[in-house]
């Protein structure tokens, strides 16, 4: 859903719209939620407990988990664009700040995270679900008259129609038996009137096969004229490139993104088996201990914000600090960390259900180690690829870029699902027991962790040599003639 939201922000919509649209497409998924848990003749049944729930039930439940998530599809990557959106890319004291715009929009995410994985969690656990409803309708009303009451100030971007075209690649290949000129300056550019339309990109050497699509094939004919399935600008094809090399750094982080989703399976799944208690009246929801990697992640993005950028700036001369990939490839670092942590944990646990014959006597707070460093080490990656798609994509293409982001998240837990399933054949068949059983007890959930970390270990090998060999998108700001590479020093 992001793909497609994104797609709609930048082509048809605006981001501005989508988001207005899906906040209340959200809303009414919450307000269907709502009610499906609250009004008599939509609850599951009238009695507390049943066999099989209301068919008016499941429709409306159903319905508003739809709504949700094509609300989130469209929220998502439309909001965060759009935030960045607000700082201008040709003005050097906004573009620093928009660099700082990510750390600090992932410290909000992070709150409201800890929020709700503590309070709501709470309160669900303690006064059932309509409580924690009406509390995310609450939350989400006031934050959208708090976006609509900022919108006259804000800085708005027309859609593009299509931002996604196949006219560069169709135009190169009906171009092939062209000659590339000797001076790329002799390669088709935007006219003058339309360069206020959005930044230019410089012409790159790599994948010159792309540049015969800007060749003038027929010089009797004005530009303006040809057809852009024939002729394209040198632009068009500079952000071809961008998102032909964006493929390779999108595949090496999937691993990253098997590494994400445990934190949301089988990390919360462990402190279900352990001593959750704080006082013999209290225990702690199994999601509570989630909130660590929130913590984490906000102690990351603060060091890394107020501490570490302002000190490598002086060190390095970039005003990053250091380079998105770079910091990427830090996160994984810290990645590889928390597998090896985990798998010390799990094994520590698997030994007290040797001796017990259950975990309950092992503290939940033995897993802090492994939330906190993943969350440290989030501060990192997923800050830095929200960082990296958007920067690196076409200007008009910006909240398909945090979609992009979202989708390394997303087929990482299907990568996950995939890899469990096939390691569970395997172990099964070889050892009669699965690694990743159904009772965690009787599984070897500490071999999965080990494994994880050799094969992020042998990923992150792969994405220093793909990182190395990766070139930044430059461009020429609009308000002067000199070339600007987003990783130069200035």
């Amino acid at each position: 859903m992001p793909l497609l939201g994104g797609f709609l922000a930048d082509a048809y919509l605006g981001r501005f719209s989508t988001v207005l649209l899906s906040c209340i497409i959200y809303l009414l998924g919450l307000m269907l939620l709502l009610m499906s848990r609250t009004i008599q003749g939509l609850r599951p049944c009238a009695a507390e407990t049943c066999q099989e729930p209301r068919k008016a039930h499941e429709a409306v439940f159903f319905l508003a988990i739809y709504l949700i998530s094509i609300g989130t599809g469209g929220h998502k990557p439309a909001l965060e664009s759009f935030g960045a959106d607000q700082f201008d890319d040709d003005h050097t004291k906004e573009r620093i700040k928009k660099m700082s715009f990510f750390n600090w929009w992932n410290f909000g995410l992070c709150c409201g995270q800890f929020l709700g994985v503590t309070l709501v969690a709470y309160v669900q656990e303690h006064a059932g679900w309509g409580a924690p409803d009406i509390i995310l309708m609450g939350v989400m009303s006031c934050s959208l008259i708090i976006f609509l009451i900022g919108s006259p100030f804000y800085r708005y971007r027309k859609p593009t129609r299509s931002p996604l075209t196949l006219q560069v690649l169709v135009a190169a290949i009906r171009n092939r038996n062209l000659s590339l000129p000797s001076d790329s300056a002799e390669l088709y550019e935007a006219p003058v009137f339309r360069k206020s339309e959005g930044r230019l990109l410089c012409h790159t050497d790599k994948l010159k096969f792309l540049d015969k699509a800007a060749v003038i094939a027929d010089k009797g004919i004005p530009v303006e004229e040809q057809s852009p399935w024939k002729l394209a600008t040198i632009t068009k094809v500079e952000e071809t490139k961008l998102m032909v090399n964006m493929i390779p750094i999108w595949l090496s982080c999937l691993v990253f993104g098997v590494t994400a989703a445990q934190t949301t399976t089988f990390f919360i799944k462990q402190g279900t088996v352990m001593d959750r208690r704080i006082t013999d009246n209290f225990s702690l929801p199994p999601p509570f201990v989630f909130a660590i990697t929130a913590v984490g992640m906000i102690f990351s993005v603060i060091i890394y914000d107020r501490i570490l950028v302002p000190m490598l700036r002086k060190v390095t001369g970039n005003v990053r600090g250091m380079s998105i990939l770079q910091r990427i490839g830090i996160g994984m670092v810290f990645g590889i960390a928390a597998m090896v942590t985990a798998a010390l944990v799990e094994r520590k646990r698997l030994r007290m259900v040797q001796r017990h014959k259950t975990s309950l006597h092992m503290s939940v707070f033995w897993l802090a180690p492994q939330f906190f460093i993943i969350g440290f080490g989030d501060g990192f990656t997923l800050v830095g690829l929200q960082e990296y798609f958007y920067d690196q994509v076409p200007d008009s293409m910006r909240s398909l870029g945090i979609a992009l982001y979202l989708s390394v998240i997303g087929a990482g837990n299907f990568v996950s699902s995939f890899l469990i399933s096939i390691i569970d054949n395997v172990t099964e068949k070889n050892s009669g027991k699965p690694w990743v059983g159904k009772d965690l007890n009787s599984s070897r959930l500490d071999y999965f962790y080990w494994l994880l970390a050799v094969l992020i270990t042998g990923n992150l090998c792969v994405y220093v040599f793909l990182a190395r060999c990766y070139s930044y998108k430059t461009v020429k700001p609009r308000t002067s003639g000199a070339v600007f590479d987003y990783e130069s020093k200035e």
